[in-house]
């Protein structure tokens, strides 16, 4: 008992001492909708942090004093640090909304007219600019199969075949 509590307390204060940075991105080629749709999960504060780095006004994701300018924010940021390509060819990615669930932020994005993905091309340095200690998971759900990669800093490049 006595010794998994100290395991327990060491595992705490080493996750206190280096912390983790990652963002989690899922992208699913919606059949039904011919889209390809991206959900980023980005902590708060990292999110919040980088996008002050660009702004000469306080950013507050929770309580946005201009809405729609944090919008533009989220966007612009976005698309900067994700671009695709699918089936060889590059591809505007929508910036559509986001939400805060707990601790996270979630970003909410579209490739609309995709009929058919056979290879998708990622180059992501997503909050890059914020920690040079950040990953970012890449899950992709295409034609019934699901793949997966994490980019480490400084590796921004991946792809997915279908």
């Amino acid at each position: 008992m006595a010794n998994s509590m100290v395991q327990w307390l060491t595992m705490a204060f080493i996750a206190l001492m280096h912390p983790f940075y990652v963002s989690v991105i899922d992208i699913n080629h919606n059949t039904k909708e011919g889209a390809v749709e991206l959900s980023i999960r980005i902590f708060t504060p990292d999110l919040e942090q980088t996008l002050q780095k660009y702004s000469s006004t306080k950013v507050d994701i929770a309580i946005p004093k201009d809405k729609a300018l944090l919008d533009k924010q989220i966007s612009n940021y976005i698309n900067q640090k994700i671009q695709l390509k699918i089936n060889g060819q590059p591809v505007t990615v929508n910036y559509v909304g986001y939400e805060i669930q707990n601790e996270s932020v979630w970003v909410y994005a579209e490739v609309p007219k995709i009929t058919t993905l056979k290879k998708l091309e990622v180059n992501c340095n997503l909050l890059y600019d914020f920690k040079d200690l950040q990953s970012n998971i890449i899950h992709v759900k295409a034609n019934g199969a699901e793949k997966s990669y994490k980019l480490d800093y400084p590796k921004t490049n991946t792809s997915f075949d279908f």
